[in-house]
């Protein structure tokens, strides 16, 4: 069966170390919303208690709960992090991904 989501080792290390920041988070929560010019952007936030209406993601120490309703749109993507000159933060590689907009804010499917 294949994963909803991967996620890379350092991922997982920079969500354990946002997570260090607030007592209170059990996890992060990932989802799409309607962004950018291409129609979809990924969503990333804390998540308190667990939500019945994602599917968990276990892995490497991490709890990512993925929103169900994206749940066709991030079918086997790779979570990453970033933290180089020209950017910073989760990199995602989605195979679902038809194209993405000019600044790689968006994409669509």
């Amino acid at each position: 069966m294949m994963a909803v989501i991967q996620i890379t080792d350092r991922a997982a290390e920079h969500i354990k170390a946002i997570l260090a920041k607030n007592e209170s988070a059990v996890g992060i929560k990932l989802g799409t919303s309607t962004h950018g010019c291409s129609g979809l952007g990924y969503t990333v936030d804390y998540v308190e208690e667990p939500v019945d209406d994602f599917e968990l993601v276990e892995d490497k120490g991490v709890k990512v709960f993925v929103d169900r309703k994206s749940l066709l749109f991030l079918l086997g993507t790779e979570m990453d992090w970033e933290d180089s000159m020209f950017s910073t933060g989760f990199k995602f590689t989605n195979p679902n991904e038809k194209g993405r907009c000019g600044c790689g804010e968006s994409f669509h499917v």
